[in-house]
């Protein structure tokens, strides 16, 4: 008898102190200002900013579909506005996983919403709702991010294409994505920084 309830306490102890499956990441969090130059310079495209390997958090994982599947779970995406021209112009920022390997248009694209002014706008994507979500091979995982400021006229309305540019630049954003595991929902607490 004692030596049952030993082996109980035992295995209650062992399955308490098991570490539970991470179930989000930030991808990254990056504050910046962008300037018209700056899109007129940035390589390879215009009007992007590359948020490189090294930029995205320690967390991300190799594989996103296993053990964890975040494939198949949700993005949520924050901008924080700290500093936008006057004139109200709506701009947004499409937000663009890089992978690792992919296949037909080897990209895919997610973004805000479109917003007129400063503040903090946020929302939640299905990551098998978003454009081209198929052309990466999710199991491999992602190299860079790809962030291109644009107008409100549709996929090609780069901001830097514009004659009024300067309702656009500069500005001044901090762009926080983070991934949710599928079946999971986002909990802003476990990932925000200050």
């Amino acid at each position: 008898m004692k030596k049952g309830i030993f082996f109980l306490f035992i295995t209650i102890f062992f399955f308490s102190c098991k570490e539970s499956p991470v179930t989000q990441f930030v991808l990254f969090d990056e504050e910046f200002t962008f300037t018209y130059e700056d899109a007129l310079n940035s390589s390879p495209s215009k009007s992007h900013y590359y948020i490189t390997n090294e930029m995205l958090s320690p967390t991300v994982p190799k594989d996103w579909t296993s053990p964890v599947d975040f494939r198949n779970g949700t993005v949520h995406i924050r901008i924080e506005v700290l500093e936008k021209p006057a004139g109200n112009a709506p701009t947004k920022w499409t937000l663009c996983y890089i992978p690792n390997r992919g296949k037909n248009n080897m990209y895919g694209c997610t973004s805000t919403d479109l917003f007129t002014r400063e503040g903090i706008y946020e929302k939640t994507v299905a990551m098998n709702e978003f454009w081209e979500n198929e052309s990466i091979i999710w199991s491999e995982g992602i190299k860079q991010m790809d962030l291109v400021i644009k107008d409100d006229s549709g996929g090609q309305g780069h901001a830097h294409k514009r004659s009024d540019y300067e309702k656009f630049f500069p500005t001044k954003v901090r762009i926080t994505m983070t991934q949710v595991a599928k079946g999971e929902t986002y909990t802003p607490q476990l990932t925000r920084t200050q």
